[in-house]
């Protein structure tokens, strides 16, 4: 039995490294703790970027080599002419009339400023911060879902969005990812994978949007397979015979760089 909160820690934590996940009522039974103590060790933990919570306020292990969330103000600025890139070619795919949905992410962010000079657009986002953006356009409808807010991405989720989201038809959907493999896109929060995949029902194209360091390399959430996607855009194309071109063999990709070297020869 732990006598004290740091020893309380270390033993969830070696739970979770043996088990993968553990829930408050686990955490009850098993650690002789209050729930408020619980989701206070679970918190600590969170915040030392050992643990991951979940829905009901349990969690899993942050083990395993997985992508950790970065909070959206921390990574706006990183590899941003790469993002502004990838958003500008995203943006030439919208034509007058269309409805287009964007995700939360530093690149669907990108994408939204693209967009504020167009016309006749309707714009579907569960992210306050894109809302914001295209408050002050005149030219353009904006729709934004209710649900609870996710401070670290300004993403609406939860029961009230999907609700929302159930009732929209969507032309072309922009999904920011944290994660691409040969399994599929992924990213770090699981209300937001419930949320992009609810997007993805309701879109005639879903297109994933994501700069070069994200292929390879997997989020906890699984939010689609590749064989869902209609397209993926990035910045930089990956070489044929490299891991992470096999990793994205299946899906048609727009390369921002593709776009570059045409206009140099031009």
């Amino acid at each position: 039995m732990a006598r004290n909160k740091s020893e309380r820690q270390e033993q969830v934590l070696a739970y979770l490294e043996r088990y993968g996940s553990v829930t408050l009522q686990e955490m009850t039974d098993k650690f002789d703790c209050s729930e408020a103590t619980a989701r206070r060790d679970l918190d600590d933990l969170e915040k030392a970027g050992q643990v991951i919570r979940t829905m009901g306020g349990g969690a899993k292990y942050a083990g395993g080599g997985l992508i950790r969330e970065v909070p959206f103000r921390e990574k706006q600025h990183e590899l941003f002419r790469e993002k502004e890139a990838i958003a500008g070619l995203a943006a030439s795919l919208v034509e007058e009339g269309d409805v287009v949905g964007l995700t939360g992410g530093t690149t669907t962010f990108l994408i939204a400023k693209a967009l504020k000079k167009r016309r006749n657009i309707t714009v579907v986002t569960n992210a306050v911060n894109i809302a914001m953006e295209l408050a002050d356009c005149e030219e353009l409808q904006i729709v934004l879902t209710g649900g609870v807010l996710r401070n670290r991405s300004f993403e609406l989720c939860g029961p009230l969005a999907e609700q929302t989201v159930k009732a929209l038809n969507i032309h072309k959907m922009f999904m920011g990812v944290d994660g691409v493999t040969e399994q599929g896109v992924s990213t770090y929060s699981e209300l937001e994978a419930n949320i992009a995949n609810l997007l993805m029902q309701r879109a005639k194209l879903t297109i994933a949007v994501f700069d070069h360091t994200k292929v390879g390399k997997a989020s906890l959430f699984h939010v689609a397979g590749l064989s869902e996607l209609h397209a993926c855009i990035t910045d930089k194309r990956p070489a044929a015979d490299s891991a992470d071109g096999a990793a994205l063999a299946g899906v048609k990709v727009y390369a921002a760089e593709d776009e570059t070297d045409s206009r140099k020869e031009g």
